[in-house]
């Protein structure tokens, strides 16, 4: 079943000979479940798609469907609002606030959209993440890894349709970078939990079920990983 979907999405900065076709005519299809790694050179598009994808920026055309709905079909304050209810995000900068506890960081979305955690649940990611003696911790008294952690339980504490994640190791060294891509894997099996994410690094992509390349804008093919 087909959860995400883009058709002839395009993204041009500018305009006449100083146009910059960031994302040029890009025609991508998720599976519900699946964990797809879009991975390309800095300046392909990688990020400015995954901001489509996410409802984070608008495209120049095209359309991004999420379960069948354009999203940009709804205006700024419905998107926000559907964004915030059916994507997770995960960012290579961890976007922790520095003055909550773990646990506060990672039940705070699920708060500002007026709703109790489900306890078991949460509780159920944050023993698969391996942050049970943290809870109390403010981020600052985090290693990077640890806080990458906290970024990606947030993600999905609030249940999320799909996951996407941008560069989530690109602050992490090799080890810790193989363990969060580890931790990505076993919730997208343990959740069936969709994820894309986006990275330059080809090894690290083989731990997806699908890798797609992008260059200069445009969707090069897919490969199972």
């Amino acid at each position: 079943m087909t959860i995400l979907q883009t058709q002839g999405l395009k993204k041009i900065y500018g305009s006449g000979d100083t146009a910059v076709h960031a994302l040029d005519g890009v025609d991508l299809a998720v599976e519900k479940g699946e964990f797809v790694a879009i991975v390309g050179t800095s300046g392909s598009g990688k990020s400015t798609l995954l901001h489509m994808l996410g409802g984070l920026d608008r495209p120049t055309s095209g359309n991004v469907l999420v379960d069948g709905k354009d999203i940009f079909a709804l205006k700024d304050e419905a998107l926000t609002i559907f964004r915030r209810r059916k994507f997770g995000f995960v960012f290579q900068n961890y976007t922790l606030v520095p003055v909550l506890s773990v646990y506060e960081n990672i039940v705070l979305p699920i708060q500002l959209d007026g709703n109790a955690p489900d306890t078991a649940y949460v509780a159920n990611i944050i023993d698969t993440l391996g942050l049970r003696g943290k809870l109390e911790n403010l981020p600052a008294n985090l290693s990077g890894g640890q806080q990458q952690r906290v970024a990606i339980a947030r993600a999905l504490a609030t249940k999320p349709a799909i996951l996407l994640a941008d560069e989530p190791t690109g602050n992490l060294d090799s080890k810790t970078s193989q363990d969060v891509m580890g931790l990505l894997k076993v919730t997208s099996q343990k959740f069936s939990q969709t994820i894309v994410m986006i990275t330059h690094n080809e090894e690290l992509a083989q731990m997806s079920d699908r890798i797609v390349h992008i260059e200069d804008g445009r969707i090069l093919g897919g490969e199972r990983a």
